[in-house]
């Protein structure tokens, strides 16, 4: 699993980062929250793998179901960048799509169970 630095944004630009992590093997999750967004997310990756270098002030957390998992958007543009996942305590994901010069519709995906992690009904 090859590891790159890689630059991404939200939409409009007001969120800007920079993650070290590989882009394979490539995840979509069938939670509630995952299948209504439609994200391809990285392989997990640690905090220090992530650095916000502006916009910080411009995200909003969104927290659901067990409220561990935190996923963060931008409050202008709406787009998902990054969260800090539920299964993999203390990791991080990556919005593929969020990644510049990446081709998100290149990568094959796997699929996360989200969904058998619920403590509620559809969530």
């Amino acid at each position: 699993m090859s590891v790159d630095v890689l630059q991404g944004s939200c939409h409009c630009g007001a969120v800007k980062f920079e993650v070290r992590t590989a882009l394979v093997p490539a995840v979509r999750c069938n939670c509630s929250l995952c299948r209504r967004r439609g994200a391809l997310m990285s392989p997990f990756f640690p905090p220090e793998a992530l650095e916000i270098l502006s916009g910080e002030d411009a995200l909003s957390m969104y927290q659901f179901n067990t409220r561990v998992a935190r996923h963060y958007f931008c409050k202008h543009c709406g787009i998902y960048p990054f969260h800090q996942s539920r299964k993999g305590a203390g990791f991080w994901r990556v919005n593929i799509g969020c990644l510049e010069g990446v081709d998100s519709y290149a990568l094959e995906a796997e699929l996360a169970d989200g969904a058998s992690l619920s403590v509620v009904e559809d969530a």
